[in-house]
């Protein structure tokens, strides 16, 4: 089966997209899938994140866009069991410039990606693809939402989340309606959730009533050690897998594979 294809996007910055999808995926991974993570954002914290340094980024999404390499050639293993990573190099700054002509210009990760049942990790295919998006509706992030079964997106519980979720929501719909028909939303996830603080409260209140079921049950709690694992080079989970952040993702991941198994009995 050809793995399924999320893309993590937000076009706000700081809403824990890159937080997400590497702790996400080894998540996913903790319970019995395989995950390739797409680093799109030109920063390369997903990269960074899972321990991947600049020296050992032989091929990256860059390559990739420019069809300079195949998604198997681009896949890298990490240290987290199960988890691959195709990583993101500065290179990806100038990849509109190079590509900004080209007729299939939205559509270079979606024929990409169209060899990513090849991929295998311990000699089993890939299940899942998440897609790390830069935070900006750029054609990076068009390329992601074109090549993706389904949306995920993080929102952090904030004064103006509703402001940049219905500005994506715009987006989400253009894509659809033009570039991907079957384009739809996994779900929304909360994050930077704080209880002590009547906010976030507030926020996650206004966004379950704006959205309702496509908002997970799962909120992401602010949390130091979530934000201590990047310096490490490591996931959360396996920095410290009994802190609130680890736990939370965790939960996440059992919705996520919840929702994709009542897709498919539909």
């Amino acid at each position: 089966m050809h793995p399924r294809i999320l893309t993590l996007a937000n076009q706000k910055g700081g809403v824990g997209k890159t937080t997400t999808a590497i702790n996400l995926a080894t998540a996913l991974a903790a319970i019995g899938e395989r995950v390739l993570i797409i680093d799109l954002d030109p920063q390369g914290n997903a990269s960074t994140g899972l321990g991947l340094g600049r020296a050992q980024r032989e091929r990256s999404s860059y390559d990739l866009l420019l069809n300079e390499c195949t998604v198997v050639e681009a896949a890298a293993r990490t240290a987290v069991p199960n988890v691959a990573i195709v990583p993101s190099t500065m290179d990806l700054l100038g990849v509109e410039l190079t590509i900004a002509a080209e007729r299939d210009r939205a559509f270079r990760l979606k024929e990409a990606l169209k060899t990513a049942h090849e991929i295998t990790i311990d000699g089993k295919p890939i299940s899942y693809v998440l897609i790390d998006c830069p935070p900006s509706l750029n054609l990076l992030t068009i390329n992601a939402l074109t090549a993706a079964d389904a949306v995920l997106v993080p929102l952090q519980c904030e004064f103006f989340a509703l402001e940049g979720l219905s500005q994506l929501l715009q987006t989400i719909e253009q894509i659809r309606s033009t570039l991907n028909p079957g384009l739809s939303i996994q779900g929304v996830v909360m994050t930077m959730y704080d209880k002590r603080n009547n906010l976030s409260e507030q926020v996650l209140a206004d966004v379950r009533d704006h959205m309702g079921t496509l908002v997970y049950d799962t909120v992401i709690p602010r949390n130091v050690r979530l934000s201590e694992a990047p310096s490490y080079g490591k996931p959360a989970l396996l920095y410290d897998l009994k802190c609130a952040g680890s736990q939370a993702y965790l939960r996440l991941a059992t919705e996520v594979i919840k929702r994709e198994r009542q897709l498919r009995a539909a």
